[in-house]
C-alpha cells in the first residue's frame, strides 16, 4: 500500500494536463451523434459535457436523466438547477424507451434529479421507464443510478422489484465532508440504501469524487463502509468545479494516486474498480456486467 502525494489546487493555475480530453471520433460515435441531432434526443452525456461521451457512445452506452432537470436539493458539487420541479411527465418512460431504441443503445444508464416533492420520490416513473425500455429494446441491459428516496425503503423497493442489471447509488464523498458537500443527504442513509440494494441480490455500485479535501484515511474509511454495505463495484474520479459558486477543487489527484487507490480497493475486496481522473459514474458501465 503506497500513499502518494496529491497536488493542492492552489499550486496549479489551470487543470493538469492529464485532464485534457481527446475529441470524440469513430464510426459508432458519429452514428449516435447523428441520431441524437436528427431526433433531438436528450442524454446527460451531452448536456453534462461528459469527457467520456465519445468513448461511451462508441461502446454503445448512453446515460439518460429522467424526472426533469430541476432538483429539490442543492448539493455544493452539482451543476443541476435547484428549485421547484415541473409536474411529472407521465409520457416520459415511453419517450426514453423510444430514444434508447433509435440510438440502438446496448447498455443504458438511467439517472434522475432528486424529487423530494413527490410522495413516491419518483420511483413510479423509475420503474415504468425500466419496463418501457425492456419492451422496446429487450436486448438492452440497464443500470440505474438512483437517489436515496430520503431513506424510504418502500420507494426504493419499487425500483428494485423490476431488477435492473446494475443498481447504483453514489456516496459522492467521504463521511467527514458529507454535510459540507451533500447538504440534504446523509452518509449513513446512503449506506443503508446500498445495503438494501445488495440484500435484494442485485449487482451494487457506488461512486466517490476525490479532490474535495478528503485525506487518504478518509477514502479508505469510505471503501470499508461501502464494502460493509455490500457494494461490488466502485468508481473513483476527480471532482471538477462546475462554476465559481460551487465547492472549490481542493486537490488534483494524480493518475498515480488513482492507480494506488484502485490497487487498495481491489485488495480490500471490491470486485471491479474504475479509478482515474476522468472516471464518472457511468464510465465503462457496460464492462461492469461482464468483467466481475
Amino acid at each position: 500500500m503506497i500513499e502518494l502525494p496529491v497536488i493542492p489546487a492552489s499550486q496549479v493555475q489551470r487543470k493538469p494536463d492529464w485532464l485534457r480530453v481527446k475529441l470524440p471520433v469513430g464510426k459508432e460515435y458519429a452514428h449516435v451523434r447523428s441520431l441524437v441531432d436528427t431526433h433531438k434526443l436528450h442524454t446527460i452525456c451531452e448536456s453534462g459535457n461528459c469527457p467520456n461521451m465519445g468513448e461511451c457512445w462508441g461502446a454503445g452506452t448512453a446515460t439518460f436523466m429522467i424526472l426533469g432537470n430541476i432538483c429539490t436539493r442543492s448539493c455544493s458539487f452539482c451543476a443541476v438547477a435547484t428549485g421547484r420541479p415541473l409536474a411529472v411527465d407521465t409520457n416520459e418512460p415511453d419517450r426514453v424507451a423510444t430514444s434508447v431504441k433509435l440510438m440502438q443503445v446496448k447498455h443504458c444508464v438511467i439517472t434522475s434529479v432528486d424529487r423530494d416533492d413527490l410522495k413516491d420520490g419518483g420511483s413510479g416513473i423509475w420503474a415504468e421507464t425500466i419496463l418501457a425500455i425492456r419492451r422496446e429494446s429487450p436486448e438492452t441491459t440497464l443500470e440505474t443510478l438512483l437517489p436515496d428516496f430520503k431513506g424510504n425503503r418502500e420507494n426504493l423497493a419499487r425500483v428494485l422489484a423490476v431488477r435492473p442489471e446494475v443498481v447504483s447509488h453514489n456516496l459522492e464523498t467521504v463521511r467527514r465532508l458529507t454535510r459540507e458537500v451533500r447538504i440534504q443527504a446523509k452518509y449513513d442513509r446512503s449506506l443503508d440504501c446500498l445495503k438494501q440494494i445488495s440484500e435484494a441480490g442485485l449487482r451494487t455500485k457506488s461512486g466517490v469524487m476525490l479532490g474535495l479535501g478528503e485525506s487518504v484515511e478518509d477514502v479508505y474509511e469510505a471503501m470499508d463502509d461501502l464494502l460493509d454495505a455490500g457494494v461490488h463495484i466502485l468508481t473513483l474520479g476527480q471532482y471538477l468545479q462546475p462554476t465559481k459558486t460551487h465547492h472549490p477543487v481542493v486537490d488534483w489527484i494524480t493518475p498515480a494516486q488513482f492507480a494506488d487507490y484502485k490497487h487498495v480497493a481491489l485488495e480490500k475486496g471490491f470486485r471491479y474498480v474504475e479509478s482515474g481522473p476522468l472516471v464518472r459514474s457511468s464510465y465503462h458501465a457496460e464492462k461492469h456486467l461482464f468483467e466481475m
